[in-house]
């Protein structure tokens, strides 16, 4: 079953105490964003935030569960997200704690020399 769109502004709005955080659907699910980093992944009206360090040790209980068959297991964040402030520091401790985006390849083949 794929997210709704209803699910996922919720999230959004959620999250967005930061400010900083964006939707965008990819493969019929939808990854989250803050800036160019990609932190998290709404899969089946679940939310699934990229593990860390800091993350591990903000949250009161850990559940890690798979967003998608074989993908890595990812942090489940289920009853936190009514309290937008947790979300929010929550969300910052993970981004700041992932590496940067690789640069995109740019378009149109190799480059003369």
């Amino acid at each position: 079953m794929a997210s709704t769109p209803q699910f996922v502004e919720f999230v959004v709005e959620q999250f967005n105490a930061s400010g900083h955080i964006r939707a965008q659907k990819m493969f019929g699910e939808y990854a989250l964003y803050w800036g160019d980093k990609l932190f998290a992944l709404v899969c089946d009206n679940k939310v699934y935030v990229k593990p860390t360090v800091a993350g591990r040790a903000f949250l009161p209980e850990v559940v890690e569960a798979a967003p998608y068959p074989g993908a890595k297991p990812s942090f489940l964040i289920e009853e936190q997200l009514e309290d937008r402030a947790w979300l929010a520091t929550f969300a910052r401790l993970t981004v700041e704690e992932l590496p940067e985006p690789k640069p995109k390849a740019k378009k149109g083949g190799l480059t003369p020399k």
